[in-house]
């Protein structure tokens, strides 16, 4: 049986489609692509998004922001020289893209003006970190992606 052009085309199409079809079920049922929300309470976070602006602003408005670098020891984040380190409280949160597992908080306990988070709980990469923390009763943020 000879096949003209015109049948050629809808079994290109039909094995078109079928391949999308496969491809699209394939990815959507498969065990081993995790495709996680970046939070679990999305929508909840959505409501306080604008106390994060405010945060941020607060924190554009200081003289000196918050600076961090890569050490032997681990990441070392320092806060503002000109503030009383006993006053600032909060909490530090560092978040892994690639890998939710690897994702942590911790509170701010400061010696002199310097946080260091130990090489230990760092892999390698790219990382999220998240300073939310108050000097006076003012809510400050800081937000940066890292690459350790």
């Amino acid at each position: 049986m000879k096949i003209n052009w015109g049948t050629g085309i809808v079994i290109a199409f039909i094995g078109f489609i079928a391949f999308i079809l496969y491809f699209v079920i394939t990815m959507s049922t498969s065990k081993d692509i995790n495709n996680d929300l970046v939070t679990e309470e999305y929508y909840k976070e959505e409501l306080g998004y604008q106390k994060e602006i405010d945060k941020e602003q607060n924190t554009k408005n200081l003289d000196q922001n918050i600076s961090w670098k890569n050490t032997d020891d681990g990441l070392l984040i320092q806060f503002p020289e000109n503030l009383n380190s006993k006053e600032i409280t909060g909490k530090v949160f560092l978040y892994r893209p690639s890998n939710k597992q690897l994702d942590f908080e911790t509170t701010i306990s400061l010696s002199n003006h310097n946080l260091l988070i130990p090489d230990n709980r760092l892999l390698g990469g790219r990382w999220n970190i998240k300073v939310d923390w108050q000097y006076k009763g003012i809510s400050y943020l800081y937000k940066k992606e890292i690459v350790y």
